[in-house]
């Protein structure tokens, strides 16, 4: 019996063991256990896919790789892929009659960071980066959503008799850079296809596998970049008094500028700046003529934005006056806004979610990260994006009671998702919220 005859039997026995329904509330219990099935069945493959991806990352706009990898297993499902969409980023889409159409979206790319997790399946590539070699590693988990991603296709594929209308699969580029998304969106994703009714995304964190965490309106932080050049006079480190030296502005400036934050800032509202390179200086005698920091501003709300990004501005500009030094050049470039979920669609799922998940299905307050799915919502895109936990619950409760060490979080060179458990959660959760929005949206008959 060939391969392909055994997944068209598997698929039949999969949609023949579910009740036929026409715009009816969906049986959850029954179809909970037919994914956990189906998923169970294909894990071997997704673990491979998984490891392999985790093993061989690559950064942003670089994805070519992962693309194409992807796109091969969504051929195989019988999806419509096109490629190099916003560069590295590819659409795949699913037709299964008349009716919405709902999108699913994952990331491509990895981090430029070294991973230090010592797992069999560690990544030990190497890229070019900002014109420097860097080890690059999946330490945000898209590795995880990816897998997620492919076994959620498969799944529904498998389900296609409980949905009619267009599965539209997105795998977007340079999300760690907030770029992709944008890229996708100029480059026609929702003219030279099917703009969605619906979209869905989730995201892995440092809390217990087998949950799933959701909120309803704020879902992440706005982001902008900061860039400012201190420009001073430099000179011989022992004759300082000769010199405007720039090192010293920008550790007053790293220092003062939380002040903003501290007793400018509602405390009651969430706003962060972080300074996160500084470069300046060839050797350890030399006072050098300019310093520059980059750094990153994140908030929920436009109002606190505005007067972080004043505050910022006006405490590099009196920090170049203390030291009699010309005015410093500050750029804030904005990167992506913050993710609002739908009230509707969160509505429509959790009904779903709760009742398969029971209490491993939670609200939870606003994530401070930042996310570029943030610009497919401001183009129209009524969405939920959630979240799913990565590690053991005992490890969780240890590390929470001080019983055991901190938990490695997203970015970290220590991050290691538990793989098997986190990955059918994100097919389980992901599927039937597609599910919830299909039901929803299907037409009364």
């Amino acid at each position: 019996m060939t391969k392909m005859v055994l997944t068209l039997l598997a698929s039949a026995a999969l949609c023949a063991s579910l009740p036929h329904r026409a715009n009816a509330e969906l049986d959850v219990a029954r179809l909970k256990s037919a994914i956990e099935k189906s998923v169970e069945a294909d894990y071997p493959k997704l673990d491979a896919l998984y490891k392999d991806i985790h093993a061989h990352p690559e950064i942003a706009f670089q994805e070519e790789k992962t693309a194409a990898k992807l796109a091969a297993e969504m051929r195989a499902l019988g999806f419509e892929v096109t490629e190099h969409i916003g560069k590295t980023g590819l659409v795949a889409i699913y037709r299964n009659g008349e009716g919405p159409t709902i999108m699913v979206r994952t990331e491509l790319d990895a981090l430029p960071m070294e991973e230090k997790t010592g797992l069999p399946y560690a990544s030990h590539d190497k890229t070019t980066w900002q014109g420097r070699e860097t080890f690059v590693a999946h330490s945000c988990g898209h590795d995880v959503h990816m897998a997620s991603w492919v076994g959620t296709a498969k799944t529904l594929v498998g389900l296609k008799d409980q949905w009619h209308g267009t599965l539209m699969f997105i795998a977007q580029p340079a999300e760690e850079i907030v770029s992709g998304a944008k890229a996708m969106l100029a480059d026609g994703l929702f003219t030279r296809f099917p703009k969605p009714n619906v979209g869905f995304a989730l995201h892995d964190g440092p809390f217990a596998y087998g949950t799933v965490r959701y909120r309803v309106g704020i879902g992440s932080s706005a982001a902008d970049g900061l860039y400012i050049k201190f420009r001073g006079r430099g000179g011989h480190g022992a004759v300082p008094q000769a010199t405007i030296d720039p090192v010293m502005m920008a550790a007053r400036f790293v220092v003062d500028v939380q002040s903003v934050i501290s007793r400018e800032k509602d405390p009651t509202e969430f706003g962060v700046v972080s300074i996160g390179s500084i470069h300046g200086g060839t050797a350890s005698n030399i006072i050098p003529d300019d310093v520059v920091l980059f750094g990153t501003i994140r908030t929920f709300k436009p109002e606190v934005r505005a007067k972080m990004l004043a505050g910022i501005e006006r405490t590099a500009k009196a920090v170049a006056a203390m030291s009699n030094a010309p005015e410093p050049e500050i750029s804030i470039t904005e990167g992506t806004k913050a993710v609002i979920n739908d009230p509707n669609v969160v509505g429509t799922a959790e009904r779903v979610l709760k009742a398969a998940f029971g209490d491993k299905f939670e609200p939870s307050p606003p994530g401070t990260p930042s996310e570029d799915y943030s610009e497919f919502v401001s183009a129209g895109v009524p969405s939920m994006f959630f979240n799913i936990g990565i590690y053991e619950p005992e490890r969780v409760a240890a590390a929470r009671e001080g019983r055991g060490p901190p938990l490695p979080s997203n970015h970290s060179p220590l991050f290691a998702p538990v793989p098997e458990p986190t990955i059918k959660t994100g097919v389980a959760a992901m599927t039937l919220a597609v599910l919830s929005a299909f039901d929803r949206q299907a037409p009364e008959k």
